[in-house]
């Protein structure tokens, strides 16, 4: 069953990759979803037997010395919660897609894409040991890498991808140096030879850059930096806004469940190694907290209706780090399942809202949608609900319990997270709804400003200065940017079916049967998912559903605490949530002049948060410049005039040169080469008498 689970994703894509011309793309599109369908039933199957942790051996992947890894799957309760969420969002990403991608002329590619990279997520999620852990972790950036730059004749789309792949090579550079410490350390890869000797480490140093660090915290912060490129956490998170380039359908799976989920997972899954590194926890719980507030600071002015989105997956996650960094490990694996259905559903969506507008994703040119496409409008209000935490929604549990498990921690870092959280909350309330009421209420700005979408999807947007004017009360102007790719926010048609329309406006229309079923079982994972599954994760049965698939040290009592937070504290994400509807509601709604108008009054402020607080600019000027730079002399001086033009080069070209003396002796005429062949015989004759005849000859 577990090989089934695992193998049919690659099964889809090995069939749609390389016979998706012969067999066509319909037949691809309905291979690849069967497969990812069979999957995620046999994984729901899988989830609700429960049972005790199992290891399934699949083969010996290599021997080297002492080190000897195989290919098996690690299958407990954690591996079930991330089998059921991967392959239930791929499945209903499959199927969206079959309708949002139904002009594409290279969907067999997209389809093989797609179900790669849920193979290479299940490769990650069921390892049972850190070099097979570290092979799903880098398949899945590969299939990340192809996916955002589906679009490939688009230049922004490549920008991204590359951009994706390079930032999370410095994350995965930390991660592998942790997995070499860890077999240094332990003589093993494999988590049953790790995870039962973690305490004869305890107290274990490890000399590195001349000084004598705690081992079990080097590690586990090295660890940490792959999950900060991969998740996107502060200082490693510019990646995923610019990922907005792939369709949607990929922004929904790699932004909703999978790939920056990633990092959560092995945080939990390495969760006995940093239950015993508590300064390595404390860098996860403060990274955590800024991001969270961080990323929520940036939303509040972003037009892109995905990037809005985008930016509260960054927060989100925020949340996430939060709750493993306070030892709250159960919350922040719940907040992953909850969050992957209302955040796929937002994303889902939002691709909903661009079909219907002609492939049209700034904010400015929409308004008063709800009557032309009510069925997106409802889903959209529901995993709106869910993201801000709304009573009885599966993020009102799994995101109070994470900020309750903030305020009552007693580790160092942990009032930062719990203040951070509760503004983000706030601000996660105040930018949804923003979004929502831009969106699907106000005024229709798509009648004036002609909705004809940005077919030709080679027209990148033009992009403006980040002036006061460009706020949300001036529909029509795309958001500033910072560098000259930033301006390429739009969605791109598909490649050959791309409606060339007048500059007419064209009427909002509801999406398909194919599309708006995903968005109602996703609709229905984040009304229930909380309300099913809350005494399973984070209540009376957390004991008996967890097992040891989670670390819980001796002195920690947090998932308990967290019953006895005061009622005040408890109360306090409802009110910022109801905080943020009613500033939204008065600024889009009431008063829609206002966002306009704080705009000019604080111009540096709206720079700062629409330009991301300036991080692309200043890596720009710290990191790619000088790279390029030195590239560029090493390419052009040292391997282009020094070792070229003294090596092969100049070799060659002194070559030419005596060729070009030697073919002047080959006029045709007789004469002169019996004169050559004369002074050939003198030669010869001169040479035998300075050296004398060679020995044995008469």
């Amino acid at each position: 069953m577990y090989h089934a689970i695992v193998f049919f994703p690659l099964i889809g894509a090995l069939v749609a990759g390389l016979f998706g011309r012969l067999i066509g793309a319909r037949a691809s599109e309905y291979v690849t979803t069967a497969c990812l369908a069979f999957a995620a039933l046999l994984s729901w199957g899988v989830f609700i037997e429960g049972g005790e942790a199992v290891r399934v051996q699949v083969a010996t992947w290599f021997t080297a010395g002492d080190l000897t890894v195989d290919w098996a799957f690690r299958i407990d309760t954690l591996t079930r919660v991330m089998l059921v969420v991967v392959t239930s969002v791929s499945t209903l990403v499959h199927l969206y897609s079959i309708g949002y991608m139904h002009e594409d002329p290279h969907r067999p590619r997209f389809f093989a894409y797609l179900s790669l990279f849920t193979f290479a997520m299940l490769m990650l999620v069921t390892a049972d040991n850190l070099v097979q852990m570290f092979f799903g972790w880098e398949g899945v950036g590969l299939a990340s890498y192809l996916l955002i730059g589906f679009w490939y004749e688009k230049p922004s789309a490549n920008a991204a991808a590359m951009k994706a792949f390079i930032v999370n090579r410095v994350g995965d550079f930390g991660f592998s140096l942790g997995i070499f410490l860890v077999f240094v350390l332990f003589g093993a890869v494999g988590f049953d030879g790790i995870f039962p000797r973690v305490g004869e480490f305890k107290d274990a140093t490890f000399h590195f850059l001349g000084y004598d660090w705690h081992a079990l915290t080097l590690a586990c912060l090295l660890l940490f930096m792959g999950a900060m490129g991969k998740s996107a956490q502060f200082l490693l998170h510019t990646w995923l806004p610019d990922a907005m380039e792939g369709p949607t359908p990929v922004s929904a799976l790699i932004h909703a469940a999978t790939m920056v989920t990633a990092g959560v997972f092995m945080v939990a899954r390495l969760s006995p190694l940093f239950e015993l590194a508590p300064n390595a926890l404390i860098v996860v719980t403060v990274i955590g907290g800024i991001t969270a507030f961080f990323a929520a600071t940036v939303g509040l002015v972003q037009n892109d209706i995905k990037r809005v989105i985008a930016y509260s997956t960054c927060s989100q996650l925020g949340y996430m780090f939060v709750a493993l960094g306070v030892g709250a490990y159960a919350a922040g694996v719940f907040h992953l399942f909850t969050h992957a259905f209302f955040k796929a559903l937002l994303f889902l969506g939002a691709g909903s809202v661009i079909h219907a507008m002609h492939h049209e994703q700034d904010m400015r040119n929409m308004g008063s949608l709800r009557p032309y496409i009510p069925f997106t409008t409802a889903m959209m209000a529901i995993g709106t609900l869910a993201l801000i935490g709304f009573p009885f929604t599966a993020g009102y549990y799994s995101k109070d319990a994470i900020i309750e498990a903030a305020y009552m921690s007693t580790r160092p870092g942990h009032t930062l997270a719990f203040f951070a959280t509760v503004i983000a909350a706030f601000f996660t309330s105040f930018y949804s709804w923003r979004l929502f009421f831009m969106t699907f209420e106000g005024p229709a700005r798509w009648v004036h400003n002609g909705a004809h979408g940005h077919d030709d999807h080679h027209a990148p947007a033009v992009a403006h200065s980040a002036t006061a004017h460009e706020a949300d009360g001036a529909p029509g102007h795309h958001e500033g940017v910072a560098h000259d790719d930033k301006g390429h926010d739009i969605e791109p048609a598909s490649h050959s079916a791309v409606e060339h329309h007048d500059h007419a406006p064209h009427t909002p229309h509801e999406s398909p049967l194919v599309m708006t079923i995903p968005l109602a079982v996703l609709a229905f994972g984040a009304l229930f998912a909380g309300l099913i599954f809350k005494n399973r994760f984070i209540g009376e049965g957390m004991d008996a559903f967890w097992g040891h698939a989670l670390a819980h040290g001796p002195d920690n009592h947090i998932m308990h605490d967290i019953h006895n937070v005061p009622g005040l504290v408890a109360a306090l994400p409802f009110v910022m949530m109801l905080a943020g509807f009613v500033v939204a509601f008065w600024m889009y709604i009431r008063r829609p002049e206002l966002p306009h108008r704080l705009a000019e009054q604080q111009p540096s402020l709206y720079r700062f948060l629409l330009n991301k607080w300036y991080f692309d600019e200043l890596y720009d000027r710290i990191f790619v410049r000088p790279a390029k730079g030195f590239g560029i002399f090493l390419w052009k001086q040292v391997d282009g005039r020094a070792i070229d033009g003294a090596g092969p080069d100049g070799i060659a070209a002194r070559v030419i040169d005596v060729t070009r003396g030697v073919v002047r002796f080959q006029t045709g005429y007789v004469y002169h080469y019996a004169f050559v062949m004369l002074i050939g015989v003198a030669g010869l004759i001169s040479w035998y008498m300075m050296t004398g005849l060679p020995r044995g000859a008469h």
